[in-house]
């Protein structure tokens, strides 16, 4: 009963963040304190503009919270044209391995890499990524024309200098080739289309 007087007092979105449910309302009070733009963001990408967020569960286990930022002028359907961030803020521990071998299978859903680019990107994203534990934060920055950066924990890990690399890598998320298409709608809730 007291769950449902709060629910009837403070309204849904209010009541699921109490539960710790939030972060499946792209519009909720959880998702916009997601939404402060993290110090690397501010300095790389003045003026960010903070799209959406969203929570990565597989088999029923979290696994991360994403949350994306773009520049001003943004528009989704050419997101490897724009400047944008990606954070991703682990809930659990994983390996640095395993984040690069499953980053490089899903990045060959968006287009297709030649043997030569996947062994080059797949040892790249081995250095830029490290073995994770619940708290730690993952930031990557998109320059189209440049490539990609990566941050540890606001330390900065790697840099991929590759247009194309970075292209594939931010598509994971972002390209309608995408493997979760929820994410990327709650991640790109607030971009023009």
């Amino acid at each position: 009963m007291t769950h449902r007087r709060t629910l009837l007092k403070t309204g849904p979105a209010a009541w699921l963040a109490g539960m710790g449910l939030g972060a499946a309302l792209p519009g909720s009070a959880f998702a916009q304190a997601q939404a402060a733009v993290p110090a690397e963001v501010a300095l790389e990408l003045p003026g960010a503009l903070w799209s959406g967020s969203a929570r990565l569960r597989y088999f029923g286990f979290d696994i991360y919270d994403a949350a994306l930022w773009t520049a001003p002028g943004f528009r989704a359907t050419t997101y490897a044209q724009h400047a944008l961030a990606l954070e991703l803020t682990y809930l659990r521990a994983l390996s640095g391995r395993a984040i690069a071998q499953r980053s490089r299978d899903e990045m060959r859903r968006s287009g297709p890499i030649s043997p030569v680019q996947e062994e080059r990107w797949l040892a790249a994203m081995q250095e830029a990524f490290p073995d994770v534990k619940a708290g730690d934060r993952l930031l990557g920055l998109h320059s189209p024309a440049q490539g990609a950066r990566f941050w540890l924990n606001g330390q900065v890990r790697r840099a991929v200098p590759d247009p194309d690399f970075s292209r594939l890598f931010f598509g994971i998320w972002l390209s309608e080739s995408t493997s979760e298409p929820q994410m990327r709608s709650r991640l790109l809730s607030r971009a023009a289309t």
